[in-house]
């Protein structure tokens, strides 16, 4: 009877440790999208300026990967993942010709660094500056176009 049970632990033990780390769920919403000159002006002008701050969520300090994941909520009401690196599992990659408003845009900032922003239209993006807090950015800026990494567009379950 012992070694019944100690067998039965052992495979219970041992599944648990060789489980696969679950993908992120993305809370389902309706399919229409509010990303739209209009709503992305409010998010901005609700946001603009608010300083840059590495773990901080609110308008007293935010990080890139906390605006974007308050910014999915509040357009479309979907929970994102916290991190830059989870994020960046999410959606399916985009080419860059092919972007559209609310596309995740990502940026390799150094060696183990990412950035992450909101593609808005017009070759810009809204994100976190670490020097002057929310903004709007092109694409195109020298400093951007050479950190360029990939894009996704989130996909809804």
């Amino acid at each position: 009877m012992k070694k019944i049970l100690i067998v039965i632990l052992a495979l219970g033990l041992g599944a648990c440790a060789s489980a696969p780390e679950p993908k992120p769920k993305l809370k389902p919403v309706a399919p229409v999208s509010v990303w739209n000159d209009n709503n992305i002006s409010q998010l901005h002008s609700e946001w603009h300026g608010v300083p840059y701050r590495l773990g901080g969520g609110t308008k007293s300090g935010i990080d890139c990967s906390a605006f974007v994941s308050v910014a999915y909520e509040k357009m479309v009401g979907m929970t994102l993942p916290r991190t830059v690196r989870e994020q960046q599992r999410l959606g399916h990659t985009v080419p860059r010709n092919q972007l559209r408003k609310g596309d995740l845009v990502f940026f390799k900032t150094g060696k183990s660094t990412h950035h992450v922003g909101i593609y808005v239209g017009s070759d810009n993006f809204l994100h976190v500056s670490t020097s002057q807090g929310v903004k709007i950015s092109s694409l195109h800026n020298v400093y951007w176009a050479s950190k360029y990494w990939n894009a996704k567009r989130i996909s809804r379950i």
